[in-house]
Parts: C-alpha cells; sequence; structure tokens
C-alpha cells in the first residue's frame, strides 16, 4: 500500500482540531465512574462542571481547552507500507502548521531561550513525532496527543537503586501525586514508566499516560501494580482540581521495560482531565477517524 502523502497531511491537521474539541467516549466514561463513587459535595460539584464543560465544548464546536499543548504524533506503520520517512515526517509538520494558521488555534509553542513563538504550533524538534513498526497488513496509524503544560510540567524521574524494590516505586507515585496536587487538573491518568534507560522511562510514562482507559499493562505483575496503585492514589484526598474528594485519578497506567541489573529507573507522567487524543488509520480502503 503507497500512503498518500497530501492525505498525511490533511489527516495531521485534522487530527490536531479533532483531540482538541472531542474527547474521547473512554474519558468520557470514566467521568461518570467517578461521579458514581464520589463523596464529597464539594468534588461532585466539580466533576459536574467539568462535565458540563465538555458538552458545552462540543455542542458548540469549541476547544475543550485553551491550552493547545505541545502537539505529539505517534505514528504505527505495518507490513507492506510503502511510505518515503522523510516526507512523512515533513507532511506531518505541514499539516500541524495548517491547523495552527487555518482553523486558527493558539500556538503554544516556543522557542526556549529566546521564547519567541512562530504561531504554527512547531518549532525545533516540534511536533514531536514518533515512528513504531507494526506486523499488522497495510496498515497505518497515525495518533495525535495534545500535551498540555498543566500535566506536562508534573513529569518526574528518579533513578532508584534495585535494593529500595517495589516500596520505592510505591513511594515515589503517591508523593508525586501529591507534589503535584491540583496543578495538573485532576482527576488525572497517572503515567507510570518503569525499568529501562533515564530515557526511556521517561518515554514509557508519557505512553502510560496517554492510554485509553480501560487498557491494562501488558505485563501481569505490572497491571497487578496498576489496580494498587489505583486505589491508593485516590485515597489521598486531592480531588477533582485539588480542592479535596474521592476522584484524585481516573487510573494509574503503567508501561515497563527491562533494565540492567543495578538500576530501578521510575518515571511518572501525568494527563489532566481533558485527556485528549484523536487517531486516524490508514487502509487500502481510505482513511478512518477515531481515538
Amino acid at each position: 500500500m503507497k500512503i498518500d502523502l497530501q492525505a498525511v497531511e490533511d489527516a495531521a491537521k485534522t487530527l490536531y482540531i479533532r483531540a482538541l474539541k472531542v474527547l474521547p467516549p473512554d474519558i468520557k466514561a470514566g467521568f461518570g465512574q467517578l461521579q458514581g463513587r464520589e463523596t464529597g459535595a464539594t468534588a461532585r460539584q466539580m466533576l459536574a462542571t467539568m462535565v458540563t464543560n465538555i458538552e458545552v465544548a462540543e455542542a458548540t464546536d469549541n476547544l475543550l481547552c485553551q491550552d493547545t499543548g505541545v502537539p505529539i504524533y505517534n505514528l504505527r506503520i505495518g507490513r507492506g507500507v510503502q511510505v518515503d520517512g522523510h516526507a512523512l515526517v515533513q507532511a506531518i509538520r505541514r499539516g500541524c502548521e495548517r491547523a495552527t494558521r487555518e482553523y486558527p488555534l493558539r500556538s503554544s509553542v516556543v522557542h526556549p531561550l529566546t521564547r519567541q513563538n512562530e504561531h504554527t504550533s512547531c518549532g525545533i524538534g516540534v511536533p514531536v513525532i514518533h515512528v513504531d513498526f507494526s506486523d499488522a497488513p497495510e496498515v497505518l496509524e497515525i495518533e495525535m496527543i495534545p500535551k498540555g503544560s498543566g500535566s506536562e510540567n508534573n513529569s518526574f524521574l528518579k533513578m532508584a537503586i534495585p535494593a529500595e524494590g517495589i516500596d520505592a516505586i510505591k513511594t515515589f507515585v503517591v508523593d508525586c501525586v501529591l507534589a503535584a496536587g491540583g496543578k495538573t487538573c485532576p482527576p488525572t491518568i497517572v503515567g507510570v514508566g518503569l525499568g529501562g534507560t533515564s530515557d526511556l522511562v521517561v518515554a514509557l510514562a508519557k505512553r502510560a499516560a496517554t492510554r485509553p482507559l480501560g487498557s491494562h499493562c501488558a505485563d501481569p505483575q505490572g497491571a497487578a501494580l496498576e489496580a494498587q496503585l489505583s486505589a491508593a492514589v485516590n485515597q489521598l484526598g486531592v480531588g477533582p482540581q485539588g480542592l479535596g474528594g474521592d476522584a484524585t485519578a481516573f487510573a494509574v497506567h503503567i508501561e515497563l521495560a527491562a533494565t540492567h541489573i543495578t538500576m530501578n529507573p521510575i518515571a511518572v507522567n501525568m494527563q489532566c482531565h481533558s485527556a485528549r487524543r484523536a487517531r486516524a488509520t490508514f487502509t487500502p480502503s481510505g482513511v478512518a477517524y477515531g481515538f
């Protein structure tokens, strides 16, 4: 299957706008579950306000949040897909620029030293584009995630030692959730990366934070720890927007990798309650949009 680069550019533009305006159904369902369990009156009111904001934004075709974030595109290229890799990345970048200029969107991307804003949501190394491969025949998937600063600023790394064991993981995750407090606009998805190297473990945490609700770590021990930590963080009392309550997090998600015998890296990355993402799937029959 040969990929039409113009279709990729158009999809990159559409995905950015779609991600900013339509919340995935699993996140909406997550709100319903939290509302059903919440015991605090203020927290219930805050959750209801968040749900109303989502409904109004979608009904009026407006953005869910004013923060358009740092644009992230995750690409998975299947078997038999023919594409020029460099041209593919450039098409994604052009689509991102077009979304910002033509919609228009507020660009949140600036130079790290001069703070100059090109008003394209692009810059050096941005949009962030990750390329991976799958064994799915003749399929190209493009996932778009706009990562806002409220959640991204609450990112943490600890190079623990093996002797500290699983207790170090639990303590670090709980401490990170407490440190973030209401700054991440909870309820959050708490992404935890375990193992690998310092750079890999942070990437794993981001992948975990942006996974759909209801999904689980592929490793059985990781999945068991997810359940334990999900229960633990919702006993901290941080609550929606940090105003107190039971609903501190939709869930804790874990992604892990093998690591060195003398290392135990841990990273935490959080996603705010507006856990935005959108997906385009290219097949020989056309392009389908989803989450």
